[in-house]
């Protein structure tokens, strides 16, 4: 065990960061909501690799989730993620109010157009809006050189790769593995929600994706029928799932293709009564 730090206002991480930085050191950034799993320790894993000290943020902000979604029954355990970073590695964990990230008066929003038009965004009209804002927030107290995202979120990622381009934030943003079950379902907080027979049928998720995989794989270029085909895996086999989106799009704009001409993302998001889970694949023609 390293000691950990846990602080809860900016100026005691700016305090912090400025002690590193004059020793020369490279700051790395993961930013969380706490209830932690294994995908998350890899990115402190991979931040860890590449800087000399990581900070870890957990924070639940209230300004992603819309009217009638789970801010207020979302995990939290602090304690148990606290222990877990700790054996991970990490240096400080920021786990700052409300007040403190938004405080009274506090009106500024960031908004990426075109990319959080589609998929997730289509659906939850202010999510990337709450997520670009407090990222942008985050870097501006953490100051980091590099920042580090699951690529389980995509279109998280290409969101906050655009908001950093754009506002020339100065923070590289590196993508981390999706971490699986050993079912092949991928690790999210909200898999604490599924109930025994929802989780036995999550698993099909990661099926369809797998067998769009193999279809390209054979030479299928037609996103119609790769999406049909894992459409039709997953209306059979977990009766249970209700399929919001299944698409593919283009990496860098998140629009939808026709067809696969260079490499595509299949995303999709799926409920299993009031669970959304979420997951995707890299389709490579």
């Amino acid at each position: 065990m390293n000691g950990i730090s846990v602080l809860k206002t900016a100026n005691q991480v700016g305090k912090l960061v400025f002690k590193w930085r004059k020793a020369g050191m490279r700051i790395g950034f993961v930013p969380t909501m706490g209830a932690l799993h294994k995908g998350h320790i890899s990115l402190v894993s991979l931040a860890l690799e590449k800087a000399d000290r990581v900070i870890v943020s957990i924070f639940v902000n209230p300004s992603q989730f819309g009217p009638g979604e789970d801010l207020e029954s979302y995990p939290r355990t602090f304690n148990e993620d606290l222990m877990k970073l700790e054996e991970a590695g990490a240096h400080c964990v920021f786990f700052p109010s409300v007040k403190e990230i938004y405080p009274d008066g506090f009106s500024t929003s960031v908004h990426i157009s075109g990319l959080t038009e589609t998929l997730c965004g289509k659906y939850r009209p202010e999510h990337f809006n709450g997520v670009a804002t407090v990222c942008a927030v985050l870097f501006g107290i953490v100051r980091p050189d590099i920042a580090v995202f699951g690529e389980k979120d995509a279109q998280q990622l290409a969101v906050i790769k655009r908001m950093v381009k754009d506002l020339n934030l100065g923070v590289d943003i590196l993508g981390g593995d999706i971490f699986r079950e050993p079912d092949g379902l991928a690790m999210s907080s909200r898999n604490s929600y599924l109930n025994s027979e929802e989780r036995k049928q999550a698993a099909v998720i990661f099926k369809g994706l797998s067998k769009a995989s193999e279809l390209v794989s054979k030479g299928e270029r037609n996103t119609e029928r790769i999406c049909s085909a894992v459409r039709k895996i997953i209306n059979y086999k977990a009766p249970l799932a209700e399929i919001q989106y299944l698409e593919v799009v283009d990496l860098c704009t998140m629009e939808a293709l026709d067809e696969l001409t260079t490499p595509g993302l299949l995303a999709i998001a799926v409920y299993f009564t009031h669970t959304r889970l979420i997951d995707n694949v890299i389709l490579n023609p």
